[in-house]
């Protein structure tokens, strides 16, 4: 708690609050005068800055950071749909790097979003709905084909709830994609990866053209962390993602074509019926 208070932070003292999910917390981040980090229930969740909407610290975000650059010519507006909102910290990318968007994020967890939004507001100008319901529903009620980049990042707690996991799932994903659009979606898995695997045969089950970008230790097995799932029915810039992952401080490693299909070790696709939550990271996962 002291490394967090008094003269390093600012003055800046951490503030907490119970929401749907379980005490959420803000902790001043020691090396940003106005950045932040979100837990819940002690999980790290999310960072923020709000000097600089634009820089992302947490490795996942880089590389779903990485997918949203790369979704269309730089600059151009998307329409894109944040399925889980935590601290809101791609919405806040998105609409730093590509002002006009229009964004639609689902989060349930209304008290969250509430807390979130009155330490952490938003850019302004900044043109995002944030819908207080499951990804699930949100996802029928939009029209087909509304938008460019479809990004999950759905967690209960710190698992993935069994029903955003199922071809159904990507199902109503797919009809909401547009013509051109991409679906990227943030995983988390330890030894022996039968989560993973599984959810990287469920998508190769629905979209033509889809790779992975994790940490090779996770790949291998060695560690839980996250991996980033991306998918398009059109070719996908696995060279220059390759090139920017390559390039973090913590490297990432790209999976696609016969790779990922051995990658998946034979996995079954996932329906409503088989759906699980996704594991529970062990103790100490993400310090």
């Amino acid at each position: 708690m002291s490394r967090r208070s008094g003269r390093r932070t600012g003055g800046r003292e951490p503030v907490s609050e119970t929401v749907g999910g379980g005490l959420a917390q803000l902790l001043p981040d020691p090396d940003r005068p106005n950045g932040w980090e979100l837990l819940l229930d002690g999980a790290p969740q999310s960072h923020v800055d709000l000097d600089e909407p634009a820089r992302l610290a947490f490795e996942y975000q880089r590389r779903l950071g990485h997918v949203a650059d790369l979704a269309a010519p730089a600059g151009r507006p998307l329409s894109a749909l944040h399925l889980g909102g935590g601290g809101l910290t791609l919405a806040r990318y998105l609409a730093v790097t590509r002002p006009r968007s229009v964004q639609q994020v689902a989060e349930p967890d209304t008290r969250l979003t509430a807390f979130v939004r009155q330490r952490l507001p938003l850019p302004d100008g900044s043109r995002v709905r944030v819908r207080g319901a499951d990804a699930r529903d949100v996802l029928a009620g939009l029209p087909e084909g509304w938008a460019d980049l479809v990004l999950a990042d759905i967690f209960h707690g710190a698992r993935t709830p069994a029903h955003c996991t199922s071809g159904e799932f990507l199902d109503e994903v797919r009809r909401v994609l547009r013509p051109g659009g991409s679906y990227t979606a943030n995983l988390a898995d330890g030894p022996p990866l039968h989560h993973l695997r599984a959810q990287v045969a469920t998508v190769r089950s629905r979209f033509p053209e889809v790779c992975l970008v994790a940490d090779p230790a996770v790949l291998r097995g060695r560690r839980f962390g996250n991996a980033i799932l991306l998918a398009a029915d059109g070719e996908l810039p696995t060279a220059e993602l390759t090139r920017r992952c390559a390039g973090d401080p913590h490297p990432g490693r790209l999976l696609t074509g016969r790779e990922l299909a051995g990658f998946t070790g034979g996995a079954s696709v996932v329906t409503d019926a088989t759906a699980t939550d996704s594991p529970q990271p062990p103790p100490g996962a993400f310090h």
